[in-house]
C-alpha cells in the first residue's frame, strides 16, 4: 500500500486543519509515494520505537506525539529529536504523527477517554469556530435537484446527524450572452431572463475544492455564478475537551479510586473534593489546564486531565474537583485507537502496537 491512501484514511477521520497552530501532526519524514510494508503504533517516537521498527520490519511509525515541534536547523546527532530523525532517514522509515487533530475530533482521544469512564451523553467541551463555509450558487430549476445531490455527494450539507441539508428559494436570474461564448439557455446578444433556485448549503473547509469541483462539473452553466461565505458558527463536533454524565454517580473517594482503576493509574494529583457527588465530568488527554474554566461553566464536578502547575490547582476555587492523571497516562490509549481506525480501514494491512512504554515520568511509590 502506498502511504499517501493510509494518509488519506487518517486525515479524513482526523483532518490536519483541525490541529492547534503550535503542532506540527501529518508527515514528518518520509515519500507519500513510497510503498508501506508493515506500521508501528506508539504514543512517543524516541530511538527506543526506531529500533523497534527495524527489528520489527516496519518502515512507517504512527505516532501521537509529533517528534519535531519546531523547526531543525541542524541534523548532527547532538539532541534525541536529531538522532530519531536521522536513524528514521537513514533506514527509510516514514514518520507521521496525528496529535492535536486527534484530540479535536468527537470520537478521538477524548472520546476514548469518555468511553473507558462510560460518560454519557458526551460531547465537545469548548466547539471550534471558523471550520465551516457557506457556498451559494444558482441553477435553472429543472437541474437544481440533480446539482443538489452531487455536492450532497461531495460533502456538503452535513449539520451534526443530519445530512443533505440545503436552503433553496426561487427567483429569475438575467444574463446576456456575448460572442464566443455555448449558452446552455437563452440567444446570443441578447438579455435572457431564467427561473432559476438559489441554492444554499454549507460544507467543512477541508472540503472545499471537493465541493467546488461538483459545483463546476454539474452546473449546467458555462459560466457557474457562486458566492462563497466563511461561517464563524461554532462546530459542536470538532473542539477541545469533552463533558458528559456519569452514570452511577459517585462521592469523591469512590471516583478518584473509580478513575484510578478504569484509566490505569498510579497516582492521581487531585484538588479537595467539593462535598458533592460527581455526576458530571469534563476530560482533555494531555496537558487541559485551559479548558478549567470551560469545565466549570460546563458545570463539571470534577475535571479529568494533565499536566497542572501548583498554582492552577488554586483556580478550581471549590466549583469543582481537578483530577491530574499524568499526560501519558490520559492518552496511553490513543495507539489502539490508531489501530483501531486503520484496520476497520485495511483490515490485512500489517500494523503493530509498540512493545515500549514511552512514558519518561517514573513514580517512586
Amino acid at each position: 500500500m502506498r502511504l499517501a491512501v493510509l494518509i488519506k484514511h487518517l486525515e479524513e477521520y482526523a483532518p490536519l486543519n483541525y490541529q492547534e497552530d503550535y503542532d506540527n501532526s501529518g508527515l514528518l519524514t518520509g515519500d507519500v509515494n513510497q510503498e508501506i510494508t508493515a506500521a508501528l503504533v506508539a504514543l512517543d517516537c524516541v530511538e527506543e520505537i526506531v529500533d523497534e521498527a527495524i527489528a520489527k520490519g516496519c518502515n512507517l511509525i504512527i505516532t501521537h506525539h509529533p517528534i519535531v515541534f519546531k523547526g531543525l536547523k541542524k541534523l548532527t546527532g547532538r539532541t534525541y529529536v536529531e538522532r530519531v530523525v536521522l536513524k528514521a532517514v537513514k533506514n527509510n522509515i516514514a514518520l507521521y504523527a496525528i496529535h492535536t487533530n486527534l484530540d479535536s475530533v468527537h470520537n478521538g482521544v477524548n472520546g476514548v477517554i469518555c468511553n473507558r469512564l462510560g460518560l454519557q451523553q458526551a460531547k465537545i467541551l469548548q466547539p471550534r469556530s471558523g471550520l465551516l463555509k457557506k457556498l451559494v450558487t444558482f441553477c435553472p430549476v429543472a437541474q437544481a435537484s440533480g446539482l443538489r445531490e452531487a455536492l450532497f455527494a461531495a460533502g456538503a450539507g452535513n449539520i451534526a446527524a443530519y445530512s443533505d441539508c440545503s436552503f433553496n428559494t426561487e427567483g429569475t436570474g438575467t444574463f446576456k450572452a456575448g460572442t464566443g461564448t455555448q449558452p446552455f439557455v437563452g440567444q446570443h446578444g441578447m438579455q435572457h431572463q431564467e427561473p432559476e433556485t438559489r441554492i444554499e448549503t454549507i460544507y467543512f473547509v477541508q472540503q472545499e475544492r471537493k465541493v467546488l469541483l461538483a459545483l463546476l462539473e454539474n452546473h449546467p452553466y458555462e459560466e457557474v455564478a457562486y458566492d462563497i461565505y466563511a461561517l464563524e458558527n461554532k462546530t459542536d463536533t470538532v473542539g477541545s475537551g469533552m463533558v458528559g454524565w456519569l452514570e452511577p454517580e459517585m462521592e469523591a473517594t469512590e471516583f478518584l479510586a473509580f478513575v484510578k482503576s478504569t484509566m490505569n493509574v498510579s497516582v492521581i494529583r487531585h484538588t479537595r473534593p467539593t462535598g458533592k457527588m460527581i455526576k458530571k465530568v469534563a476530560v482533555c488527554g494531555g496537558s487541559g489546564s485551559f479548558l478549567l474554566g470551560q469545565a466549570i461553566a460546563a458545570g463539571a464536578d470534577a475535571f479529568i486531565t494533565a499536566d497542572f502547575k501548583y498554582h492552577e490547582f488554586f483556580d478550581a476555587d471549590g466549583k469543582l474537583m481537578i483530577a491530574d492523571i499524568g499526560h501519558f497516562e490520559s492518552e496511553q490509549f490513543t495507539s489502539d485507537l490508531l489501530i483501531d481506525i486503520i484496520r476497520e480501514k485495511f483490515p490485512n494491512f500489517a500494523i503493530r502496537l509498540t512493545e515500549h512504554n514511552t512514558n519518561p515520568i517514573n513514580y517512586f511509590i
